[in-house]
């Protein structure tokens, strides 16, 4: 038998890592199974969920030591977004939710001329807020843009690396692995020209001098408590089509993003224990709008309708 060489072997086993990613990417099948091969009858496995625990960390530990070999980390990494941060994991060992967050929640609350004391009412709770007009205001709404940050990230030293090593890149069904692909991409491709490839992408900003020089063209969102804290780091979302696809987040705060570009429509789902009292909620923004959803406890998605092109920034508060 011919011998393998080491190459061909890390590339078939790369392809397919990819090809079953891209696989469970697909919004049409990835939550909903997901959700009920994961969390059915929860609240009476709890034995089980242990022993699903120990299975997932040996499985892990297998699995690390044959990509250890092949050298192929630095692919998994690179769509680290996937599975970010032990996603799995999280998922199989969150808390039940208390499903009087959305028990009676069919829309989102919408605010216009939003102010801190329209809006205090609803600071810390899990009700979707939509702020209209709420950021059309802010300079950064006609000045981030594809070329913008591209022409930002190459004027400042280790840029992308602090996105690899800090933050976090988030290719969602594209095929990117890092923030430095997004800007070599062409400029047909950057502006969705028909034959080319669709994309949309997130990415945390955690460098102090893009950080800084992002803030140049916004605020801190004059509507939130006085006292809330803003975290020293802020994600820009842009591209066309699917958007991102549906999950939760694990974050510590509650979440706010400034729509600038682009329409958006928002799918929100309870989590599976709440379904069978709580309904998805369905709303689209505008440019300029605000969007406010407890992102911990509601599973979302987004869709950027008629190949519009979509950037928002978002952080958290608390």
């Amino acid at each position: 038998m011919p011998e393998i060489s080491q190459e061909l072997l890390q590339n078939v086993v790369k392809e397919e890592i990819h090809n079953v990613l891209e696989h469970y990417l697909k919004l049409e099948c990835s939550l909903e199974e997901l959700q009920v091969s994961i969390f059915s009858r929860r609240q009476e496995k709890q034995e089980f969920n242990k022993k699903r625990i120990v299975l997932i960390v040996s499985l892990t530990f297998l699995l690390t030591s044959i990509i250890y070999q092949l050298n192929i980390f630095s692919f998994i990494f690179g769509i680290r977004c996937v599975i970010p941060n032990n996603y799995f994991i999280w998922e199989a060992t969150r808390p039940i939710s208390d499903c009087n967050f959305c028990s009676n929640v069919t829309k989102p609350v919408i605010l216009h001329n939003v102010s801190k004391e329209t809006f205090n009412p609803y600071a810390y709770s899990s009700q979707p807020i939509v702020a209209r007009g709420a950021f059309l205001y802010w300079p950064a709404k006609t000045k981030f843009s594809w070329h913008f940050f591209k022409e930002l990230y190459a004027d400042i030293e280790d840029s992308y690396k602090s996105v690899e090593e800090e933050c976090q890149f988030l290719h969602f069904k594209s095929d990117f692995i890092s923030i430095k692909d997004v800007f070599s991409m062409s400029e047909a491709r950057s502006n969705n020209k028909p034959g080319e490839r669709s994309w949309y992408v997130g990415w945390g900003n955690c460098h102090p001098v893009i950080l800084q020089e992002m803030r140049k063209y916004y605020s801190k969102p004059n509507f939130l408590p006085a006292d809330s804290e803003i975290p020293h780091k802020e994600y820009v979302f842009m591209g066309y089509d699917d958007g991102a696809t549906m999950h939760l987040d694990f974050i510590n705060r509650l979440m706010w993003q400034a729509q600038l570009k682009g329409e958006k429509l928002w799918n929100l789902l309870p989590p599976p224990e709440c379904q069978a009292v709580c309904k998805p909620v369905e709303f689209k923004v505008y440019p300029g709008d605000g969007v406010l959803v407890d992102t911990r406890v509601w599973y979302h998605a987004t869709t950027i309708p008629n190949g519009q092109f979509s950037l928002s920034v978002q952080s958290e508060y608390g």
